[in-house]
């Protein structure tokens, strides 16, 4: 998942630097902070059985509620008549491609809820559940009969003890929760909720849901701890459903243990179809539903692994892994969706590599080939009956739009853009550039990475630099378009960012070059960045400046610790003591898997692996900046931080942000905030010359 990319919105403050090198916030032909409130989205294109009619999601800013918001858009498939259709998000054609599923989340906070809208001139539209659990990955049976979702499953775990009863009309305390596994549901509240995620089905035209999986394990796939996932697919024949799903052990170190299994819709009877011990998920079942094809890897005593795209017959047997050579991750963690083409011949499906994503077809027999090339992140999320292709798009200069692909008999594509949903926006604004480089770092390691040039660059001048880190670790930035790069370069900064060891999109020995080591070789290839940007010769470096949240707020906060060549920072949600992570994150297992034993065996590797160990070499003026509902890495990760550099005179402020839960931008006002507080702050230091 991408942890630091900032995508919500903000609004204009004017900020203007004593230093030369930072203008205003900007010309009114260059991008300004406010201008993301007018920024859109969009996601899930889905093209119509009959190839005709692509629907979609775009998103925008509800400036008033503070929060973003989603409506269905329909074209036709070549792009002309795009137009409104409905609220909602995530809609999905219906297999005769009369109706299409959506779920429509108005009527938050009580719950999102699935409808369906029939595509005839009458366009009528039904309300097909009424939940107390909001519903996720929706997916027709094949004869249009039904509706399949998953939903979170509460489960009661009170504890019956003999408490007086309250007197007439008294307002006692609510109960405790009372925990009793590490496993648990985070909601936007601040808490979390003990349950499950479990696969349900509903009448496509209303009706009662049906639970379909019961136990106390869930529908999905695990990742240090946490149900990430859930998709699923029927066999043709409707009679079957196969999901991903692990059991809920508490000591069973192997946490990210997950299988593919079969549930029969009539009586529920399940069965486990992957027999190697492994992290399996996503699957597929094939047009002719004899094969299902799957992403995961065999379970290795490491703490990531790529994930490979295998093919098994329908039973489980015969399973082969297709995409051994092609040695990048395939599986959910690396944004990779598998789809079958229609003749059942291989699949599409669009690796991370190098900054960009392509479309990949993986025959079930030969080597996989490429079927789009280019600098941009291309992402397939829908196939026709015919073949074409149809996904988003974008890069470093072109936000997000809906694209068509269209593949002749010699595997020759051809790429058309359906929409320009920010063409608007962009009308007359000079971008920010960027410069892709590739350099040298210890142990030999070739590192990635792109320095972004403010507006109107001129080599001769100086400019400040702001080093920006991405999350994970495992993760990629790249060539996409970033709001926030386009900010702070209109803002008079370099930006630069960087894929250190550890991130994926470069094969399986890089991501794991940081194995019992992190923050580690990663470090090193940051630094050795910051280097090769010096040597360009229109940095100040006495303006250098970084930052990062999650896993970039890891090392933000070990990097001022380790180096004084920093004016000014900005730890964003950071994990700072490696056992306190252990003891209160909502992935508890995700510290564990760092480390050969646990911290009550050897406290020793935990703290010298935390960036709370070195906080005594810190002189780097520091604002720290956490939402309050953050689970993932929570407030006393910020907190422990800051006081130590209070208690040490360091300048420093700690920034908690109401109504965020991990990151600090998924409210509109709060990317505001995020963005202009560290150019604030940025702009108030400047490195004494050594």
């Amino acid at each position: 998942m991408r942890f630091l990319d900032l995508g919500s919105v903000a609004l204009l403050l004017a900020l203007l630097s004593p230093v030369p090198a930072v203008h205003a916030q900007g010309a009114a032909s260059t991008l300004q902070v406010k201008d993301f409130l007018d920024l859109e989205t969009v996601s899930n294109p889905q093209i119509s059985p009959d190839g005709k009619t692509i629907v979609y999601t775009r998103g925008f800013v509800d400036k008033v509620n503070d929060h973003w918001d989603g409506a269905i858009w329909v074209m036709n498939a070549d792009g002309t008549k795009n137009r409104f259709l409905t609220k909602g998000s995530g809609a999905i054609w219906s297999p005769d491609g009369t109706r299409i599923a959506y779920i429509d989340s108005s009527d938050e906070p009580k719950g999102a809820q699935i409808f369906v809208r029939y595509m005839d001139a009458e366009g009528s539209t039904t309300q097909i559940t009424r939940l107390t659990e909001s519903p996720a990955n929706i997916s027709w049976s094949p004869n249009g009969k039904w509706i399949s979702f998953t939903s979170f499953v509460p489960k009661r775990t009170d504890w019956q003890i003999d408490l007086p009863a309250p007197p007439p009309n008294a307002k006692w305390t609510a109960a405790p929760r009372v925990a009793d596994r590490l496993h648990y549901r985070a909601d936007r509240r601040g808490y979390t909720d003990p349950g499950f995620t479990h696969l349900f089905v509903v009448a496509a035209d209303g009706g009662s849901p049906r639970q379909l999986t019961h136990g106390d394990w869930n529908v999905g796939a695990a990742f240090d701890g946490m149900v990430i996932g859930g998709a699923h697919s029927w066999t043709p024949d409707g009679k079957t459903i196969l999901f991903d799903g692990f059991a809920d052990s508490t000591t069973d170190k192997n946490f990210r243990v997950n299988n593919i299994y079969s549930v029969d819709v009539a009586s529920g009877v399940m069965k486990t179809l992957t027999t190697t011990k492994g992290a399996w998920l996503s699957p597929k079942v094939s047009p002719d539903g004899k094969l299902v094809a799957f992403a995961g890897r065999e379970l290795l005593p490491v703490v990531w692994q790529t994930a490979d795209l295998y093919v098994m017959n329908i039973d489980g047997s015969g399973a082969r892994d297709l995409t051994r050579s092609v040695d990048r991750e395939m599986g959910t963690f690396g944004g990779a969706s598998a789809m079958w083409a229609p003749d059942g011949s291989g699949l599409y499906v669009s690796p991370q590599d190098r900054g960009t994503s392509n479309i990949l077809f993986v025959p079930l027999t030969g080597a996989p080939r490429p079927v789009t090339t280019g600098t941009h992140l291309l992402s397939l999320t829908s196939v026709s009956k015919a073949g074409d292709l149809v996904g988003t798009s974008t890069s470093f200069q072109k936000p997000g739009d809906v694209v068509r692909v269209a593949v002749d008999k010699k595997g020759a594509a051809q790429i058309a853009q359906l929409t320009q949903v920010n063409d608007d926006l962009l009308q007359g604004k000079t971008l920010a550039t960027a410069e892709e480089i590739w350099y040298p770092s210890s142990g030999g390691a070739k590192i990635q990475g792109w320095i972004v040039k403010p507006p109107n660059f001129d080599a001769s001048k100086k400019y400040p630099l702001l080093l920006e880190i991405h999350g994970g670790p495992q993760g990629m930035y790249s060539v996409g378009f970033d709001m926030m790069w386009q900010v702070f370069a209109s803002s008079g900064f370099v930006v630069l960012y960087l894929n250190p060891r550890g991130s994926t999109g470069y094969g399986d020995t890089f991501v794991r070059s940081i194995e019992k080591s992190y923050p580690g070789p990663d470090y090193d290839d940051l630094m050795a960045g910051v280097d090769t940007v010096l040597g360009r010769g229109y940095v100040d470096n006495k303006q250098l400046y970084v930052s990062g949240c999650s896993g970039g707020g890891a090392l933000s906060s070990w990097i001022i610790g380790h180096t004084t060549r920093f004016a000014a920072a900005a730890v964003r949600c950071p994990v700072s003591d490696w056992i306190g992570m252990a003891g209160n994150a909502d992935v508890p297992y995700f510290a564990y898997a760092f480390f050969d034993k646990p911290f009550w065996e050897d406290p020793t590797a935990w703290f010298k692996q935390s960036s709370l160990a070195y906080v005594g070499n810190v002189t780097t003026p520091t604002i720290l900046m956490t939402g309050v509902l953050d689970m993932r890495t929570p407030m006393p990760q910020s907190e422990a931080f800051f006081s130590a550099l209070q208690v040490r005179g360091v300048p420093s402020r700690l920034i908690r942000f109401e109504n965020e839960w991990h990151g600090t931008e998924s409210v509109p006002s709060n990317w505001m905030r995020t963005m202009l507080y560290m150019m604030s702050w940025f702009k108030q230091y400047t490195r004494p010359s050594m």
